[in-house]
């Protein structure tokens, strides 16, 4: 990574990088240094395709116990008084939206994105765990949507809860303030497998193992077109999705894939 962060831990292992909020004397509550921090990271991961070092999979938690506390809102309340010091404007929108923005970078990345949640993983911390392609949580989690028992609105969470849980869960959990431990999460699909808190490293690693026997482009390409069949039926998708086959099976990946078949050996990209 070419900057210092002062919010997040950025290790990478590998092809695995591993983002930790860190700000666990708060329980990781989310600045606007932390969001811009966050893009960053995943910006450079991006980058990273096709070098030596590229990233291929990605590791959201957070430090102490917890995975994210949802906003700062003496953060945000301290840029609302700058600027209406300055010029007035909305500066709480602003925030939020970057916030919004934030979740959509990683909700739209090629690379995957595996979630960690243990202990508190309220308001925007549910937003995140929400865009992961794989969530993992400790049997400690505790997820809440508290913004309605607050007198605000989970206003760039919505989309994505409506997303992962389906109109009627999401509508639920916002009308209740919602409370979920991680037996419940697991219920309604919000996470994907819950461990206990000696395990959960092990998931990790089967989970990692598991993704990182997976070609990085066709992953990448598949993640695509899976998120473009949330929009369309099946039928208006016959064509692309022919395209796109077409274009891996052509592709190096694919030779090589078919080749590893073919010679009873794993593929170049498979990490042993």
């Amino acid at each position: 990574m070419s900057l210092p962060f002062q919010t997040i831990a950025v290790v990478q292992q590998g092809a695995v990088l591993h983002l930790t909020l860190n700000r666990p004397e708060v329980r990781n509550a989310m600045s606007l240094r932390m969001v811009a921090e966050l893009r960053l990271a995943l910006a450079e991961a991006e980058a990273s395709a096709g070098t030596e070092h590229a990233v291929r999979v990605l590791v959201l938690r957070g430090a102490g116990g917890h995975f994210c506390a949802g906003a700062d809102l003496k953060d945000m309340a301290a840029a609302r008084m700058r600027a209406a010091q300055n010029d007035g404007s909305d500066a709480m929108a602003e925030a939020n939206a970057q916030f919004g923005e934030l979740c959509a970078a990683y909700a739209r990345t090629p690379l995957a994105l595996v979630a960690v949640l243990e202990g508190t993983v309220m308001g925007g911390g549910l937003g995140l765990a929400c865009v992961a392609d794989v969530a993992l949580a400790s049997d400690t989690a505790l997820f809440r949507l508290p913004e309605t028992s607050m007198g605000v609105v989970p206003a760039q969470i919505a989309p994505f809860l409506v997303e992962r849980l389906g109109y009627s869960q999401a509508k639920r959990l916002a009308v209740t303030g919602g409370k979920l431990d991680a037996a419940a999460a697991l219920h309604i699909g919000l996470v994907h497998q819950v461990c206990g808190t000696h395990t959960l490293e092990r998931a990790l690693d089967a989970v990692l193992h598991d993704i990182l026997a997976c070609a990085p482009q066709a992953l990448a390409a598949t993640k695509a077109l899976v998120s473009r069949a949330r929009h369309h039926d099946a039928q208006h998708l016959v064509a692309e999705a022919a395209r796109v086959f077409s274009q891996s099976a052509a592709s190096a990946e694919g030779l090589e894939g078919l080749t590893a078949f073919v010679q009873k050996r794993k593929p170049q990209w498979a990490v042993s």
